[in-house]
């Protein structure tokens, strides 16, 4: 039984979505200051797989961080925003520490934590009740622009169905029927 709930989870990690546009990404850059479009990031890269068993959300030393390769990839981040005309936006973070400095690094502007964008990693069941959370909260909230939202390659997935690399930039628009598509990404690795 547990598998059978799993299993779609572990489908999307070995079949992620490859549909995403890669042409032109100057195109990508205008439409950040379009109703519905934002933009989500994975944090950079932080070697490892999920938090040890003694993870505490206040504490960084208990949990998976940046290397050096994911501050200098976060750094670059943001001056990839800078270089396409990006010099502030709203940015919102999970509050573990990797997507924090992700932001930090990023300097974009003021980083607000937003508690939506945590992980879900060791609490898969939960996973519909996280997701539906956050999309509620981006469809009142979309009229904030430029949008970025820093987090985990589960909250991305699970709301886009696209499977992002470290650091990766994925540009979303909530449509009409207040889905969630992917249009456009940029790997940043």
């Amino acid at each position: 039984m547990l598998l059978a709930r799993i299993f779609p989870f572990f489908f999307i990690i070995l079949f992620p979505n490859t549909a995403v546009l890669k042409e032109n990404t100057k195109k990508l850059w205008p439409t950040l200051l379009e109703k519905n479009n934002f933009v989500l990031i994975r944090h950079s890269l932080a070697p490892g797989f999920g938090d040890p068993s003694y993870f505490k959300l206040t504490d960084c030393s208990t949990q998976r961080n940046l290397s050096n390769q994911g501050k200098i990839q976060s750094k670059k981040i943001g001056l990839i925003f800078k270089k396409n005309k990006i010099k502030k936006a709203y940015i919102y973070s999970s509050q573990w520490c990797r997507c924090l400095e992700t932001a930090n690094l990023m300097k974009l502007g003021e980083i607000k934590e937003l508690p939506l964008l945590n992980s879900f990693f060791g609490k898969f069941n939960q996973r519909n009740t996280y997701i539906n959370r956050l999309k509620n909260w981006l469809i009142k909230n979309n009229k904030k622009m430029p949008l970025v939202l820093v987090t985990h390659q589960v909250t991305i997935t699970g709301l886009t169905g696209y499977f992002p690399n470290s650091g990766e930039i994925v540009f979303v628009n909530i449509g009409p029927k207040n889905n969630f598509k992917v249009y456009g990404t940029i790997k940043t690795d």
